[in-house]
């Protein structure tokens, strides 16, 4: 049975209620579908018949009011006051703690406000369940670790929460000026003193590299290049949690929000990129260098002109968590689609000294019962 959104006063307004028994209805990981946590009935998420499209970089660079929408027409959103993360979620879905700092929210949830809508979502895989286990498993690995590590091997320590990422297409065209260097070696004679105080004439052969100068062009597509939009985790543990499988991204579609948050983009469309392009800076010196040739390269320098810029903004599913300890943040987040758990460790020194004294009382009572002996 195909689900539709209620309407209200003629606008979507995107809660969908159980055919069942009237609760409504949240977004299931395990079986892709809309499911009711009190009856249990199930039903299909609609499918768009739209693809996820890239958009004209150029045309949003400064988008318009007309390109701006909500993610849902009854979206809230509330912003931490402790590390100024913004989260936006549907009803019956709240905002306790801040998943990113930890902190308790305790500012009011307002109307969402409009921003460059998603046109993709890559949908939650693991449930929260598993999500929790593989947490806990990751703990258990953790020597030394406090016992305040512990609370998230609870389902309530991690929350589900789309983190919002940007990529890129352009095409590129770089010149370049530079100095090939190519190898050629010169006959030398050397004298050799040997023990006896014997001296031999020797020769060998010393290395040289003859530099030519150089410029030319070359060109590159960059396809889909990923660039986080938050600022709230580190830039290395979003890496950590890759790969991300995006040829399996879905047309965005509010359902998948149903019983998840998601965090609005920290990284402006014009900064990520900036970021976009100096990962493609290290791509084109490589092909600059394979370019010039020879057996060493002097690049001088490159500019780059890109052209057929578009992007797309994507949700990337993962469950989040975070607590303070001795006025430090620690994070722990999980990869939505495959289980990869990174996170912060910190240690107990009372763990680690007991540790110690164990040691040392063991090794004391091997020495005092070797001296009896």
């Amino acid at each position: 049975m195909q689900i539709s959104p209620q309407q209200t006063n003629q606008e979507k307004v995107h809660r969908y209620p159980c055919a069942s028994c009237g609760a409504i209805l949240v977004f299931e990981p395990k079986d892709g579908r809309l499911s009711c946590p009190y009856c249990g009935h199930q039903e299909e998420i609609p499918q768009s018949a739209e693809q996820v499209q890239e958009r004209s970089f150029e045309q949003y660079l400064q988008p318009r009011a007309d390109q701006l929408q909500v993610l849902a027409a009854d979206a809230l959103e509330v912003q931490c006051s402790s590390c100024g993360a913004t989260v936006t979620f549907v009803p019956p879905e709240v905002a306790r703690e801040c998943d990113f700092c930890g902190a308790k929210i305790v500012a009011q949830p307002k109307s969402a406000d409009p921003m460059v809508a998603p046109e993709g979502v890559l949908p939650f895989r693991i449930p929260q369940q598993q999500a929790t286990s593989n947490v806990k498993q990751w703990i258990s690995s953790r020597w030394f670790a406090p016992d305040a590590l512990k609370k998230f091997a609870t389902p309530e320590a991690i929350d589900g929460i789309y983190l919002p990422f940007w990529t890129y297409d352009a095409n590129t065209t770089s010149y370049y000026s530079g100095q090939r260097g190519q190898y050629y070696y010169v006959t030398e004679s050397y004298t050799e003193t040997d023990a006896q105080g014997n001296t031999q004439t020797k020769t060998r052969q010393v290395r040289h590299t003859q530099w030519y100068p150089v410029s030319g062009n070359v060109s590159r597509w960059f396809d889909d290049l990923l660039i986080p939009g938050t600022k709230s985790l580190p830039v290395d543990r979003l890496h950590a949690l890759e790969p991300w499988d995006l040829p399996e991204i879905k047309a965005y579609e509010p359902a998948y929000l149903s019983g998840f948050k998601a965090q609005r983009y920290q990284v402006e469309l014009g900064e990520g990129f900036e970021q976009a392009k100096a990962i493609a800076a290290n791509v084109i010196e490589s092909d600059v260098r394979r370019d010039i040739g020879g057996d060493e390269q002097m690049i001088s320098d490159i500019k780059t002109h890109y052209s057929a810029i578009t992007f797309k903004h994507l949700l990337l599913p993962v469950y989040a968590g975070a607590y303070r300890l001795n006025q430090k943040v620690f994070q722990v987040v999980v990869n939505g689609r495959t289980g990869e758990v990174q996170g912060d460790r910190p240690y107990s020194v009372w763990k680690i000294t007991l540790f110690i004294l164990t040691i040392l009382l063991v090794i004391g009572g091997i020495y005092l019962l070797a001296n009896s002996r």
